[in-house]
């Protein structure tokens, strides 16, 4: 709109050699409709590429693998269409202004206005507002959204995922059906595991893989009565698992070697489970039984009476096994050897990427069944995590809103600096006289910044206004909060500099006139 307007002398001569009125309107539409088909061709045609990228960004089982996800046809045709009505619309107005010029008017000597038109900056001042306005409301929801995504990231998880990897044993059928053969297995595969010199530690741990793990079973305590909702995750684990995965513990001690080797029902119990359950401190020496723990031959093999009473020896530190969101569970631990199924996982902590020495664990595997494989894909803790739902949910909320808000600021950057660099060409003979006059160059500079400063503030405020009255709205989309008042702080900071920036060029311009040269520009 302001390359338009400034190119009222341009159709004032046209008009002046006889170009109708139509004409000249038909040649600005031109120009304006081949820039928005443009534009909106470079648009569908990144839509596509970028759709591969975000399904690829979606959580592994988010989705059922043969859904297809394809570009939605109406959605693609309304943005089609909104794109081309936006080039006619925002063409169409400086197209009618410049089609009916005041020849008498602008092919008098001086041929440009001395400054712009009060209307004309008016609506260019309302337009780069709104744009201001609107950038800033999609930077808060940036910042807050990478607000939130940031604090996922430092969620305390009660585990130390690094250098972690869980490697999947499936037994082949009708091999080592009976219990001993199992255990004894078991226990071989996480002693070669452990022997290795790229292996710190290795725990055996069939359904204790964080970070979503357990087996939520009712429970029943002595010299309690029992209630239907007493639940907690139930996990069958070798003694080694707290000091892989750095879980503390906090009172008791962890069963042994010896007594995983005879399936002994004793368990260890999580912090959250202690003082629901046993709120006095007394959880150590206590018992408790799982009706449903029992083994179903051959696929589950279980020691005799694994469903009787079971003796609590310590409790550990709570871990957050149930997603990254949800509140902790109350969880308790037993030997792997209480129940086995036919499939078992090592959790292997390595002293540097343990998927580097993932051959070397498949050999070591093979030397004591030729014809054991790993389950697969075998992954790191860290990628178990970053797999989650609501880890890649907010990943991808960050990056978007932060991709939509940098784009936004870039549209302001360039609409402000058009305008500024507009208003400096129509005050270039004014800024030569005040120079003639005496004024300083450094006096030119505040004027253009403060021709664009009433702009830029008021679309700060009016943003920051709608930060927080759509604040509640955003909140179903981004855990973090618009309203945080350090997020509307810095991206007000942000937007001020980048407006700052983008009038910092024509008005090094504007500061740099000769005199003599702008009076002669007329």
């Amino acid at each position: 709109m302001a390359r338009g307007t400034a190119r009222q002398h341009e159709m004032a001569v046209r008009s002046a050699i006889g170009a109708a009125g139509s004409r000249i309107l038909r040649q600005l539409l031109t120009e304006s409709l081949l820039l928005s088909f443009t534009g909106t061709l470079l648009g569908v045609l990144l839509g596509y590429i970028l759709l591969n990228v975000i399904v690829n960004w979606l959580p592994a089982f988010s989705f059922p693998h043969e859904a297809a996800i394809k570009m939605n046809l109406p959605v693609l045709l309304f943005s089609v269409g909104l794109a081309l009505l936006t080039g006619i619309g925002f063409g169409i107005a400086p197209a009618l202004q410049s089609s009916r010029p005041d020849i008498a008017q602008v092919m008098q000597s001086s041929t440009r206005k001395m400054t712009a038109g009060v209307k004309g900056r008016r609506m260019h001042t309302t337009l780069i507002a709104g744009q201001m306005a609107l950038t800033l409301l999609l930077l808060a929801s940036a910042g807050a959204a990478m607000q939130a995504f940031v604090r996922m990231m430092h969620i305390d998880l009660g585990y130390d995922p690094h250098h972690v990897m869980s490697v999947g044993i499936p037994v082949h059928d009708n091999t080592y059906t009976t219990w001993q053969a199992r255990a004894t297995y078991f226990d071989q595969l996480k002693q070669k595991i452990a022997a290795m010199p790229e292996v710190v530690s290795a725990g055996i741990s069939t359904n204790a893989t964080p970070p979503e793990n357990g087996w939520e079973q009712r429970f029943e305590i002595s010299g309690k009565p029992s209630a239907e909702q007493q639940r907690a995750a139930l996990n069958f684990i070798s003694p080694e698992y707290f000091s892989v995965l750095h879980i503390p513990l906090l009172q008791g001690r962890i069963f042994d070697q010896t007594e995983t080797g005879r399936g002994d029902r004793v368990a260890v119990i999580s912090k959250t489970m202690a003082q629901r359950y046993f709120p006095n401190g007394d959880a150590v020496g206590s018992q408790f039984r799982v009706p449903e723990l029992k083994g179903e031959p051959p696929f589950q093999l279980s020691v005799p009476e694994s469903d009787s009473w079971i003796r609590i020896v310590g409790v550990v530190g709570d871990a957050r096994d149930d997603g990254l969101s949800k509140p902790i569970k109350p969880e308790f631990y037993v030997p792997y050897t209480v129940m086995m199924p036919v499939w078992t996982q090592v959790l292997v902590r390595t002293h540097k990427d343990p998927l580097t020495v993932l051959h070397s664990i498949r050999q070591q595997i093979q030397t004591v069944d030729r014809d054991q494989q790993v389950f697969k894909p075998t992954r790191s803790l860290e990628e178990w995590i970053a797999n989650q739902q609501e880890y890649a949910r907010e990943h991808m909320i960050a990056f978007l809103f932060a991709l939509f808000g940098l784009l936004a600021l870039g549209l302001a950057a360039a609409g402000l600096y058009s305008v500024v660099s507009y208003t400096v060409a129509q005050r270039t003979g004014e800024f030569g006289i005040r120079m003639a006059l005496g004024a300083m160059r450094e006096d030119v500079v505040l004027m253009v910044f403060r021709s664009a400063a009433f702009s830029v503030g008021s679309g700060v405020l009016a943003g920051l206004l709608l930060a927080l009255a759509l604040g509640r709205l955003l909140a179903s989309w981004i855990e973090g909060s618009a309203r945080n008042p350090a997020v509307l702080l810095g991206v007000s900071a942000l937007l001020i500099v980048t407006s700052g920036l983008a009038c910092l060029m024509p008005a090094r311009r504007a500061s740099s006139v000769d005199p003599m040269e702008a009076l002669r520009y007329e």
